[in-house]
């Protein structure tokens, strides 16, 4: 198993900046593709950033100029800047190893107008 432990939500004004972590613990080989998803009241949960051990990104068009994803061994960072109120949400961290995925508890992103 693998266990993720997110940090660093909370409530920023528009244009602002905010920095997620995430650290992975357990079963070391199944931590692989780390990342974040996003799920905004009444909405689907969607991806916002990935990142593979080798350090391979991909982001949703809509963070991409304005997040970066970055990961230290087992541990990813999430650094948003430049936020709108249309980020807020519920963000996740989570683990994909083949077909499993390890997801985190989530942090609470708002952004205020």
């Amino acid at each position: 198993q693998v266990q993720l432990m997110e940090s660093g939500g909370g409530l920023v004004q528009a244009g602002g900046s905010l920095r997620l972590t995430c650290t992975a613990s357990g079963s070391i080989l199944r931590i692989s593709v780390m990342g974040w998803y996003r799920q905004a009241p009444g909405k689907q949960r969607e991806l916002v950033a990935t990142i593979s051990r080798a350090g391979s990104s991909n982001y949703q068009d809509s963070v991409k100029d304005r997040f970066t994803i970055s990961r230290v061994k087992n541990t990813v960072y999430l650094q948003m800047s430049s936020l709108k109120p249309e980020d807020t949400a519920v963000y996740y961290c989570n683990n994909q190893y083949f077909d499993t995925d390890y997801w985190g508890q989530g942090t609470q992103v708002t952004v205020s107008s």
